[in-house]
C-alpha cells in the first residue's frame, strides 16, 4: 500500500497546542491598563492591532513582537502620558506569557504517533526562535518529528526553501494547520495539499478566505483525530 504523501507538515500554535487564547488574555489586559490614560473615544484595541500590523516587517511574529508593539501603542495612544507602572505591568505580562507552560490539544501525541507510522512528520512553525524552540522542547512532542523548522514567515518562498532542504517534493507534501493564510494557501500555491483544522479564536491579522471551489488539494476537518483517519485512508 503506497500512501499519497511522503511527508506531513504540522503547524504548532493552535494546531498542536493552545496559543491565541493567551494572546487574547494579554491583549485584554493591555486594553484595561491603557484605556484610562487614552483620550476619550480612542479605540485602544484597534490602535494595538494597527501597531502590530505596521511592525510585522521589523519584529516578526510572537510574544516578543506583541510586547514591543504593546509598549509602542501604549505610548502612542496616550500621547506619552502612560505611567511607567503601566509599562512595567505590560512587561511583566510579556514575561509571564513567554514562560507559561505549553498546553496541548487533546490526544495530540497519539495522533502524531499514528501519522508518523506511515509518513515523515515535519513541524513547521513561525515566530521567535527562542520561544518556539522552548515550546517544542517542553511540549513532550519533539520525538515525533523528523525535523523542526522555525521560520520568520510562512509564505510560498519559505515553504519551498524548507521542502527543498528536506528533499521533499511539494506535490507529495501535505500541511496541517489552523491558518488558511499561513498553513494552507502557500502550500496550495506550491502544488501541495492542505488540511485545514480551524480553531475558534483567530488573530485578526491572520485572516484569509477559503480557496475557491473546486479545490481538490484542500480539505477542512474538525479535529486532529479526523486528520489521522483521513491520512490513513489516502492511498494511491
Amino acid at each position: 500500500m503506497k500512501h499519497q504523501f511522503d511527508a506531513i507538515g504540522f503547524d504548532a500554535d493552535d494546531t498542536l497546542w493552545f496559543s491565541e487564547e493567551s494572546f487574547r488574555k494579554y491583549e485584554n489586559e493591555f486594553v484595561e491598563l491603557v484605556t484610562p490614560y487614552a483620550p476619550e473615544g480612542v479605540n485602544v484595541k484597534a490602535a494595538l492591532t494597527a501597531t502590530e500590523r505596521a511592525n510585522i516587517g521589523a519584529y516578526g511574529y510572537g510574544v516578543k513582537s506583541f510586547g514591543l508593539s504593546s509598549i509602542e501603542a501604549a505610548i502612542s495612544v496616550t500621547n506619552g502620558t502612560v505611567p511607567t507602572s503601566v509599562v512595567q505591568q505590560i512587561l511583566r505580562g510579556v514575561r509571564d506569557h513567554l514562560t507559561e507552560p505549553v498546553r496541548l490539544f487533546e490526544s495530540v501525541g497519539e495522533v502524531l504517533q499514528m501519522v508518523s507510522g506511515n509518513h515523515r512528520v515535519i513541524l513547521i512553525t513561525k515566530g521567535d526562535l527562542v520561544h518556539q524552540s522552548r515550546k517544542v522542547e517542553t511540549s513532550g512532542l519533539a520525538h515525533h518529528f523528523d525535523s523542526v523548522e522555525i521560520v520568520l514567515e510562512k509564505d510560498p518562498h519559505s515553504y519551498a526553501r524548507v521542502l527543498k532542504s528536506l528533499d521533499i517534493d511539494p506535490t507529495r507534501f501535505c500541511m496541517v494547520g489552523n491558518s488558511l493564510k499561513s498553513d494552507i494557501l502557500p502550500i496550495l500555491e506550491l502544488g501541495g495539499f492542505g488540511i485545514y483544522v480551524p480553531y475558534e479564536i483567530q488573530w485578526e491579522l491572520d485572516h484569509a478566505e477559503h480557496p475557491p471551489p473546486p479545490e481538490s488539494r484542500f480539505v477542512e476537518l474538525p479535529n486532529l483525530h479526523a486528520v489521522a483517519g483521513w491520512l490513513a485512508t489516502n492511498v494511491e
